[in-house]
């Protein structure tokens, strides 16, 4: 309806990013809106939309630093909590969301977390991410695969990101890869690999622990947690996985079987996650804080390959202050 006019997008006088994908989720899009925060934050007011997926509230909500995981949903959250000066907000209503934005402050750019569907707000500059391992190319429209969309949808990209790459990609990889996408002439391509920070206790944040000669209750509730597995079984002495659904809310249940299996591990072992499933472990009451002392989360950040950092920061940055509100930064 959009592609014929029948439906309008609506435009608003600030720089708009958004970041989504073709399929129903595992690509990556909380590290990339991360590294995009990191990246414009030094030039100002930041702000992010997302729809808040499972939260417990409707509506348009700005994030205060009051705010509960259940207020906002486990990615907003976890992006407020890292990032206390941005503007975090969810709406399941795109266009309603900036408009409330707007009332309370002009930031500097919006990022639609998960918008690439969302078309009736007009971006202007749209970031489809696609899996490595998955690619958008090699699956299908739900239920046969796990596209929302058809692969035809990616013709609206201004740039496309390969992620979860291997750390080295060879140049046959790199053209069989671009040979797949044929991006036109409007759009760039990157690739991107994901990286492993150190680890953190759930509760009291900065404290590093060694994986190495340890046995690891690894809890995921991701869409792909292959990568992650891959991850700790190269470093831990055993590795045992609990995988739930993604955003899966931990119920007292699941309580009973992390107590259980990280008994039947010994003394020693501890837990590790992501942190989106930190998120909701730290805010479950049915889970003690003997349990939670044992829980260890696993930061990520991305990184992009192939020396063409410099080139895809440039182009954000470039985007962003030729069209800000901000006389001052558009002139620089």
């Amino acid at each position: 309806m959009f592609d014929w006019g029948f439906l309008k997008s609506q435009s608003f006088n600030l720089p708009i990013i958004s970041i989504g994908n073709l399929s129903v989720g595992g690509t990556g899009k909380t590290p990339h809106t991360e590294y995009l925060i990191r990246l414009l934050q030094p030039l100002g007011k930041v702000a992010v939309l997302s729809r808040g997926y499972k939260r417990c509230t409707k509506g348009f909500v700005l994030a205060t630093p009051h705010s509960t995981m259940p207020e906002l949903g486990d990615e907003p959250y976890q992006m407020k909590q890292k990032f206390p000066d941005i503007m975090m907000a969810v709406d399941a209503n795109r266009c309603h969301g900036v408009q409330e934005i707007l009332k309370t402050e002009t930031p500097l750019t919006i990022l639609l977390d998960d918008a690439y569907q969302h078309r009736y707000i007009n971006r202007g500059l749209n970031i489809l991410l696609t899996d490595y391992n998955r690619p958008y190319w090699k699956d299908a429209i739900l239920p046969a695969g796990r596209l929302r969309e058809s692969r035809k949808g990616s013709s609206r990209a201004d740039i496309i990101i390969v992620t979860k790459c291997p750390e080295k990609l060879s140049i046959e990889q790199i053209q069989n890869i671009e040979k797949q996408i044929a991006p036109n002439s409007n759009q760039q391509l990157y690739f991107s690999h994901i990286c492993y920070a150190s680890t953190q206790n759930l509760l009291h944040g900065e404290e590093n622990v060694t994986l190495s000669g340890r046995n690891v209750l690894l809890l995921s509730g991701i869409a792909n947690p292959k990568p992650l597995l891959d991850y700790v079984e190269k470093s831990a002495k055993k590795t045992k996985h609990l995988s739930f659904p993604d955003h899966h809310q931990f119920t007292a249940d699941d309580t009973l079987q992390i107590t259980k299996e990280l008994e039947a591990l010994g003394k020693d072992a501890i837990i590790l996650t992501t942190e989106k499933d930190g998120t909701r472990l730290k805010s479950m009451k049915e889970l003690p804080p003997t349990i939670k002392e044992k829980t260890w989360v696993l930061p990520i950040k991305i990184e992009i390959l192939n020396n063409k950092t410099q080139q895809f920061n440039q182009t954000i940055i470039d985007y962003v202050t030729k069209n800000t509100r901000n006389s001052s930064l558009s002139e620089g």
